[in-house]
């Protein structure tokens, strides 16, 4: 986002009523909370998928043992 494009919500900000702002506020803290979440997910999911993973091999190398 560029510069000027910053100042321009910073101004359009400024005229909101304190109740419009923490709308405001509430929503952009509602899409920061979901992506902090989706990279939690993220993460979660690819150390579920490396277990999944590890757990399947160590099965094959166990019945090929026999």
């Amino acid at each position: 986002m560029t510069t000027n494009k910053k100042h321009e919500i910073l101004k359009s900000l400024d005229s909101l009523d304190q109740a419009q702002t923490e709308k405001v506020m509430e929503y952009i803290q509602g899409l920061v909370g979901s992506a902090q979440n989706e990279t939690y997910y993220r993460l979660f999911k690819r150390e579920a998928m490396k277990e999944i993973r590890q757990a399947l091999n160590n099965r094959r190398n166990v019945n090929a043992a026999f």
